[in-house]
């Protein structure tokens, strides 16, 4: 599929964005995404986990059910960072997680492109 005709960046409609005409605030999506590794990461951490966090699986944990439970039972009766602080043990973001998930992803690739000039 491709438009009718030729397009650049400057044909940009913010009104074809469904968040646009819906004022639908972007910036959460963004958070959801740094945060579900955040949480992954530490609810592997409850749950004893001893392998690379791509490995993790918290399957029948209680301890990491347990603090998943507590946060969620918070709903949104409590401020986001309380609710985080309760899994995380801290109330501030930390995008590592993200970064600790995909390292071995990001080693492969390293080595791929060591001998390529790709001009980044």
């Amino acid at each position: 599929m491709q438009a009718p005709i030729a397009r650049s960046e400057n044909d940009f409609d913010p009104g074809a964005k469904y968040h646009v005409p819906g004022n639908t605030p972007y910036t959460r999506y963004f958070l959801a995404h740094i945060l579900q590794f955040e949480f992954h990461r530490s609810l592997c951490e409850i749950a004893g986990n001893d392998k690379a966090i791509h490995r993790c699986s918290i399957y029948n944990s209680k301890a990491a059910g347990d603090k998943l439970n507590a946060m969620l039972e918070m709903g949104s009766s409590r401020p986001w960072q309380e609710a985080l602080e309760t899994v995380t043990g801290k109330p501030q973001m930390d995008a590592t997680a993200m970064l600790d998930y995909f390292a071995p992803l990001q080693t492969y690739l390293d080595k791929q492109n060591e001998d390529r000039n790709c001009g980044w």
